[in-house]
C-alpha cells in the first residue's frame, strides 16, 4: 500500500524546504515508516507549517493528485494539532477515499478530542505495529477491527480497542527512516554532518512540564526501556557507511545516566567501535543531574568514547522552584559539581533552562541567571514554559484559571500566559536580555549584541523565519 505522513514544523525555513537539518525530524514517524517500508509499503513525507497558508494545500495536491494512497498518517503536538485538524478535513473533503490515522503524545493524551474531527481512527500509544495491523487489513479489504491501541470509526460508531503492552524489545524495530526527510531538509545533504540516535524509549522521572507520567499511564509493561547496546553500534555502523559526510551523532534519550550498568557497557562498546573506523564520531547527549552520582568518572568515560558535548537541563536555578513546582530533586552544588567535571573533562555544556513557570517569581528566575553566570555554559537553549495537556502543571494553571486566554503562537518564545507573580513583560525582558546578565564581563560585546538581536528577533514569526535562513546561509559558509 501507498502511505504518507504527514507533520507539522512550527517555524519552517521556507514552504518547500521547512526544516533546517536533518537533525529535526521526528522519531515517531521515521520508526513506524521504516518498519512499513520492511514489509514492503511504500511511504511517502509532506512537511507542512501554519506559516505556509496556501501554499500547504498546492504541496498537498501535488502529492495526492499523482498516487494513489491508502492511508495518510498524522501527528502533532497539541499547538499544532488545530492546524493539522484541519489538513484532515481538507484531505477527507477533495480525497475521501484516503483512510486517515492519527498518533502521537496529543492523540494519546486527547483521544476523545481528536477522534471528533476528519480521522477515521487514531491510535493511543505506541505506533508502529498498530498501524502496520491496520494497514494489512486495509490493504486485504478487511474490516479494520480489533487492533489494540487504535480507536476506529465505523459509521458514528467508535470501537475503542484495548492498549497493547509497552514493546519491551526496541531492538525488533528496523533502524529509523532517514531518507525521506532529506527533501524537506535545507541544508545539502553532504553538508549534514550530524544524524540523531534514540537509544530508549520513556522516562524514570515525573517533571510537572512533561507529560512522561501520563503516558506512563496509558498501558501496562515496562515505559522505562533501553536498546541492547550491540543493536546501537550496528546502527551506527550502518549511518557511518550510509552517510559518509556524518561525523556527529547525537544521542536521543531522556539521561544516560537512567541505569550505570547499562551506560559502562555500552561505553565500553562505543569506544572499540570509534576506534575501529577511519573518521570517528564525535558524540553528544542529554544528561539528568541526579544526586550521589561520581560525575568524575562518569564524565571521564565519556571523554574517553570521544563525547564532544553534554546537554544538562538545568531549568531553574532556584532550588525552591525545582522541589515545589518541577519535581526536580537536586542541589545547586549538585549542578556545579556536575559542569566542573564536564569541563575538565573538555566537554561543552549546554543548559536546558525555563521561564515564566506558574509560581515562580522574579527572584527566582535571578537565581538561573545566577547559576548559568556561574556555571558560565558554551551554549543555553532558553524556553518560555508552555502548559501541554497530559502535564501536572497544565492542571495546576487550569485550577488558577491561567487558561482562559492562552497564547498558543509562537510557543516558548512568546509567553502563553500573563502570570501575576510573574508578568509578561518581564519574562520577555530576561527571555531578550539573557545573554546579556548571564555573559556579561565573560565575552566579547558584540556577541553580546547579537545574542540580544538574536533573542528579539526570535519574539516576531516574520524576523524569526529570516533568522532561520541566516543562519542556515552562515553554516553552508563556514563549511
Amino acid at each position: 500500500m501507498n502511505v504518507i505522513f504527514i507533520y507539522s514544523y512550527h517555524i519552517p525555513v521556507s514552504a518547500e524546504k521547512p526544516l533546517r537539518t536533518i537533525g529535526e525530524m521526528h522519531f515517531g514517524i521515521s520508526y513506524i515508516a521504516s518498519l512499513l517500508k520492511e514489509r514492503g509499503h511504500r511511504i511517502e513525507l509532506v512537511v507542512l507549517s501554519p506559516l505556509s497558508g496556501r501554499k500547504n494545500f498546492d504541496i498537498l495536491d501535488k502529492y495526492l493528485k499523482n498516487n494513489t494512497y491508502g492511508m495518510a498518517c498524522f501527528t502533532a503536538v497539541t499547538t499544532e494539532y488545530p492546524f493539522m485538524a484541519g489538513i484532515a478535513d481538507y484531505i477527507k473533503k477533495n480525497y475521501p477515499e484516503i483512510y486517515l490515522i492519527a498518533g502521537g503524545a496529543h492523540a494519546s493524551l486527547c483521544p476523545d478530542e481528536v477522534i471528533k474531527d476528519s480521522f477515521d481512527a487514531l491510535c493511543v500509544g505506541e505506533g508502529e505495529y498498530p498501524v502496520l495491523e491496520l494497514i494489512e487489513k486495509l490493504y486485504r479489504k478487511e474490516n479494520p477491527s480489533g487492533i489494540a491501541n487504535l480507536w476506529i470509526k465505523t459509521g458514528k460508531e467508535i470501537e475503542k480497542n484495548a492498549p497493547r503492552p509497552f514493546l519491551q524489545d526496541l531492538d525488533l524495530l528496523p533502524f529509523p527512516e532517514h531518507d525521506v526527510w532529506f527533501q524537506w531538509v535545507n541544508e545539502p545533504v553532504e553538508q549534514n554532518h550530524f544524524i540523531n540516535i534514540l537509544l530508549g524509549r520513556g522516562c524514570p522521572f515525573s517533571c510537572t512540564y512533561c507529560s512522561n507520567h501520563a503516558l506512563r499511564k496509558l498501558t501496562s509493561g515496562k515505559y522505562v526501556r533501553l536498546r541492547n547496546t550491540e543493536n546501537i553500534i550496528k546502527e551506527l555502523a550502518f549511518i557511518e557507511k550510509k552517510y559518509p559526510a556524518v561525523n556527529n551523532i547525537y544521542f536521543e534519550i531522556e539521561t544516560i545516566t537512567a541505569n550505570a550498568d547499562w551506560f559502562y557497557d555500552f561505553a565500553e562498546k562505543l569506544k572499540a567501535f570509534n576506534e575501529s573506523i577511519s573518521q570517528k564520531f564525535h558524540y553528544s547527549v542529554n544528561v539528568r543531574i541526579t544526586p550521589n552520582v561520581d560525575y568524575e568518572a562518569f564524565f571521564k568515560t565519556l571523554k574517553d568514547c570521544n563525547f564532544s558535548s553534554v546537554n544538562i537541563g538545568l531549568e531553574s536555578g532556584s532550588e525552591r522552584v525545582r522541589k515545589e513546582i518541577l519535581n526536580r530533586n537536586y542541589s545547586n552544588d549538585d549542578v556545579i559539581n556536575a559542569v566542573k567535571n564536564a569541563k575538565a573533562n573538555e566537554l561543552k555544556v549546554t543548559f536546558y533552562n525555563l521561564i515564566g513557570l506558574p509560581g515562580e517569581t522574579e527572584e527566582d528566575f535571578k537565581e538561573t541567571i545566577r547559576l548559568n553566570r556561574l556555571c558560565q555554559p558554551d551554549r543555553h537553549l532558553t524556553s518560555i514554559f508552555y502548559p501541554y495537556p497530559g502535564t501536572i502543571l497544565y492542571d495546576r494553571c487550569k485550577a488558577r484559571g491561567l487558561l482562559n486566554n492562552i497564547n498558543s503562537r509562537l510557543e516558548r518564545i512568546l509567553p502563553a500566559m500573563d502570570l501575576p507573580e510573574f508578568p509578561k513583560s518581564l519574562v520577555m525582558k530576561y527571555f531578550i536580555l539573557f545573554d546579556y546578565y548571564v555573559y556579561r564581563g565573560n565575552r566579547p560585546f558584540t556577541f553580546l549584541l547579537f545574542k540580544t538581536v538574536q533573542n528579539l528577533i526570535k519574539t516576531n514569526v516574520m524576523t524569526y523565519r529570516l533568522g532561520r535562513k541566516l543562519t542556515l546561509l552562515f553554516s553552508q559558509h563556514s563549511h
